[in-house]
């Protein structure tokens, strides 16, 4: 299997990226924001629904973006299913479940089809002027969390694994990293990681034999993966994303050689970490390369106060989109794109109506 750090986009002309990825308030950038995105410590922006009218006032929003810091990486969580944050002007694809629906009966179809989809959420995040999307979900479905559910593709790890790689394959073909997550696997926890701590007491030998083979079959094809705020306490009292043994292991063990986020630090599964600055230094401290903080300006200023004397991560550079990028206007042109957009969007109506 092809190393991903051999084969993402990499500039080495470009500043160095800060760790901290923050949020907009709005469709438009303020003068505030503008002063904002020009501390060193931002690396990057992540867009939310309350940022999206539509696929085009999205690329003028990242151009906005990019008139100021050219480099920052901008990304997005637009998945397929119930998170897609763009919605009007690209295909409404349909959830990861949908997808994987007929692996067992029908595998080739089904891979072709994970392919495809990633293939054209990536042209469309492209198109739009985004750098990467929060996907794949790697998580297996167990059966418990409504937080993932039908994000999963499936409830077998080795399914999981397989069309989450032919999805990452469409991503590549693209042009777009892909971003694996929740590492080592969310999918068994009934809590939601947003509002509360979940707790996974399953032993490591069961996490291995289950959650974590889609991770360790795909580190070697991600450009960059995002652990969970879940406790895995048979293993580290401490949620993943602070942990430098979780991390370790994705490194070490895994062989994970990409950039490695941190979901929201603003999350309540985050709060045992302490205070948002006490929570960012305890992030990177276990290994995280890049820092998410939303939904709460003030807390983002707190770790970017604390994040000053940190020391870029050149790998974070590999993350951004360095090939031509297609237009929205370009893409009902190619054929692939009209075919797939059609049965897409049906398959995604279907799922809706059932």
């Amino acid at each position: 299997m092809a190393d991903a750090s051999a084969r993402a986009p990499r500039s080495s002309s470009a500043p160095p990226l800060g760790p901290v990825m923050l949020d907009l308030e709005g469709t438009r950038l303020t003068d505030e924001e503008r002063t904002l995105l020009r501390r060193p410590e931002v690396g990057g922006v992540i867009l939310f629904a309350r940022n999206v009218e539509a696929a085009a006032q999205v690329r003028e929003l990242c151009g906005a973006m990019r008139a100021v810091r050219p480099e920052l990486l901008i990304g997005i969580d637009q998945e397929g299913g119930r998170v897609q944050r763009i919605r009007d002007g690209v295909t409404r694809l349909p959830s990861m479940r949908r997808l994987g629906r007929d692996a067992a009966s029908h595998p080739e179809v089904t891979r072709r089809l994970c392919q495809d989809s990633g293939w054209l959420l990536g042209m469309e995040m492209a198109a739009c002027g985004l750098d990467l999307t929060f996907a794949p979900v790697l998580d297996v479905d167990g059966g418990t969390s409504t937080v993932i559910g039908d994000r999963s593709f499936s409830r077998f790890p080795e399914t999981v694994a397989a069309l989450a790689g032919a999805f990452i394959d469409g991503l590549h073909e693209a042009g777009m990293v892909a971003v694996g997550k929740h590492f080592p696997g969310h999918g068994s926890v009934a809590a939601d990681s947003h509002l509360e701590l979940p707790v996974d007491e399953r032993s490591l030998e069961a996490l291995r034999a289950h959650d974590l083979v889609p991770f360790e079959r795909l580190a070697g094809q991600l450009d960059a993966m995002m652990p969970a705020h879940v406790v895995y306490s048979a293993f580290d009292p401490r949620p993943a994303g602070f942990s430098p043994a979780w991390l370790g292991m994705l490194r070490e063990s895994l062989g994970f050689r990409g950039v490695i986020f941190s979901d929201d630090l603003s999350m309540a599964g985050a709060a045992s970490a302490g205070s948002p600055a006490e929570r960012a230094r305890a992030a990177l401290s276990a290994g995280c390369d890049m820092l998410l903080v939303c939904n709460d300006r003030a807390a983002a200023l707190e770790v970017l106060d604390a994040c000053r004397q940190h020391s870029p991560a050149p790998r974070l550079n590999r993350l951004r989109y360095s090939r031509a990028r297609p237009t929205l206007e370009s893409l009902p042109a190619l054929s692939r794109w009209r075919r797939l957009h059609a049965h897409l969007e049906a398959l995604g109506s279907d799922h809706q109506a059932t």
